[in-house]
């Protein structure tokens, strides 16, 4: 069975989970507070911020440093369990099926769930702007191509940080304590963001990020600028590592 096939079977799986629905209401919680407190974007003068930028980025803040990782840490352990039930890995790896090619199909999965989540991010976004739009009487909505370079950059330095998680739902057999250990790894990313070695932590990659475009849209904040070394070279390694021992951990419980 080659990887496209494998990918395909993966995604027939997940149609019978909750994983999308987990990720949508995790998209409309993220911006049903911003669409309540509109107005509050009036009162940024002290940062210098026009309430339009704020809107985005202020919500984007609260996806990248914790809905965003949250969901993913869920999904991630739910599409690993979806093999456990019912001991189906094991009948999975009783066939002519490499260990190694059903969990890069996983992971495969994984990303496309994580682009998922950006594309219900930006929908609420764009119905949240219009709501606070009509109710401030003052327009919110930003370009599209402004709105998907942001959304862009969340999604690609949270790759590494999505293959911390796969890692941790391998090697970490109870699904409550895979969920716990997760969650409780997005709690220092506030930390790390202001230290400088906030390149070893992945989980803190988005939230980084994001908050240095929000630096960029102010007038009143240092303007700090993300350098690729040595974050890029740490993000790769830190990715390769993570999915190497996950494909030589997966399945290696259930063939004891």
């Amino acid at each position: 069975m080659n990887l496209l096939f494998l990918i395909r079977v993966e995604f027939q799986k997940i149609r019978r989970s909750k994983i999308v629905l987990i990720l949508a209401i995790a998209a409309i919680i993220m911006w049903i507070p911003a669409m309540i407190n509109g107005d509050v974007n009036f009162k940024m003068d002290d940062i210098g911020i026009s309430p339009e930028n704020n809107f985005l980025i202020q919500g984007f803040l609260g996806m990248a440093w914790f809905m965003f990782p949250a969901s993913m840490i869920v999904s991630t352990v739910l599409l690993h369990q979806t093999e456990r039930g019912n001991r189906g890995i094991l009948k999975m790896l009783s066939l002519p099926i490499r260990g190694t090619s059903l969990c890069i199909a996983k992971f495969i999965v994984l990303l496309a769930l994580s682009i998922l989540q950006m594309v219900m991010t930006v929908i609420m976004y764009y119905i949240s702007a219009l709501v606070v739009s009509k109710t401030q009487n003052y327009d919110f909505i930003l370009p599209f191509s402004f709105v998907i370079k942001e959304t862009a950059l969340m999604l690609i330095s949270g790759i590494p940080m999505l293959t911390v998680f796969w890692l941790l739902s391998i090697l970490i057999e109870t699904p409550i304590f895979s969920i716990g250990i997760g969650l409780a790894s997005i709690v220092p990313s506030v930390l790390m963001i202001n230290t400088k070695v906030w390149f070893a932590y992945p989980m803190a990659y988005p939230f980084y990020v994001i908050t240095n475009e929000y630096a960029k849209l102010t007038t009143n904040m240092s303007d700090t600028t993300l350098d690729l070394i040595p974050f890029l070279p740490t993000a790769i390694g830190i990715s390769v590592i993570c999915l190497l021992i996950s494909c030589l951990g997966f399945g290696r419980s259930e063939r004891k």
